[in-house]
């Protein structure tokens, strides 16, 4: 077991180093013969085992009489370990291709290929206390009311739901990668607006009475808020102007922002959203599973073809 362990290492050792090249020669040959049946001949074991054992004598007499005495134990031990972390490593890796955490859609642990966890961070919803942590099983479609929010192309069979802030810097990094995603797939798309930042709050009515005007213009709209600098999101005299450049009739709109509907409907788009026990942004539904915080473009991608690798 030593030989297969050491030609594992050796191996990777020997493209930085012409000595551990040799050494995984050595390695091979007896790894080749061990499975042709055949005893290792090159002595390469016991060189080994002279050399790690000579080492260590140095520094800790009890350990290198353990080591010489109990050699192939602690080989196997090692190679377990290797075999362990391995498996642990590949499939890490597999789960941030597929839904960009190591530890699996949606999951915050630490991850080697995002260590700072940019892939599930979310703009905190503020929530009445519990006893648990929300998670994203506790988040839902079932009972809620999309049909009074802005829908694109409704009749397509694949079905987006993107519940986000315009000032939420994660739902703002999520939203043009979701925009790609519709712009090469026929696909139904439901905006929820639902503010984290409370200067970005009035854009609730703007935006309910934007897609009251002119539906069409709304996606326009929309998009330009979400590339608007942040920073300016909280001055209406601002988003009028990007209202008005769009084509909207300002005077329509400030009617229709000062109306007793209009604060009852987004107060009901408030309850629906909430439905959802959504508990914080983005949050998005493909096809009815949900992922939350802004994921790489392949995992949107993936989640609308059925989360196929390839």
């Amino acid at each position: 077991m030593f030989c297969l362990l050491a030609l594992i290492v050796l191996s990777i050792l020997g493209i930085f180093s012409a000595t551990h090249r040799q050494l995984a020669k050595e390695a091979f040959d007896c790894v080749f013969r061990r499975i042709t049946f055949r005893p290792c001949t090159t002595g390469f074991k016991e060189k080994m085992k002279a050399k790690l054992t000579g080492k260590i004598l140095n520094r800790s007499p009890f350990v290198a009489r353990f080591l010489n005495r109990h050699f192939e134990l602690v080989s196997w031990v090692f190679f377990i370990l290797m075999v362990a972390s391995t498996f642990w490593t590949v499939k890490g890796a597999y789960n941030f291709y597929l839904y960009g955490s190591c530890n699996g859609l949606n999951e915050t642990g630490f991850c080697a290929f995002d260590p700072s966890g940019e892939n599930n961070k979310v703009s905190q919803i503020a929530t009445s206390c519990s006893l648990e942590k929300p998670s994203e099983k506790d988040l839902t479609l079932n009972g809620v009311d999309l049909s009074i929010f802005p829908i694109r192309n409704p009749d397509a069979k694949d079905k987006i739901i993107f519940i986000g802030c315009y000032g939420c810097d994660y739902t703002r990094k999520a939203y043009p990668l979701i925009q790609k995603l519709i712009a090469n797939n026929e696909v139904s798309f439901i905006f929820a607006h639902f503010p984290v930042k409370d200067e970005t709050n009035f854009l609730s009515e703007y935006g309910y009475c934007a897609y009251k005007q002119d539906q069409e213009r709304f996606w326009q709209f929309n998009d330009a808020l979400f590339a608007s600098d942040k920073q300016n999101l909280g001055n209406k005299n601002y988003v009028d102007g990007l209202a008005s450049k769009i084509g909207y009739n300002l005077t329509t709109i400030d009617r229709c922002i000062d109306s007793q509907e209009t604060k009852e409907a987004v107060e009901r788009q408030f309850q629906e959203i909430s439905k959802t026990h959504v508990y914080g942004t983005p949050t998005v539904f493909i096809n009815g599973k949900v992922l939350v915080g802004p994921k790489p473009y392949r995992v949107y991608e993936r989640a609308l073809k059925g989360w196929r690798f390839w």
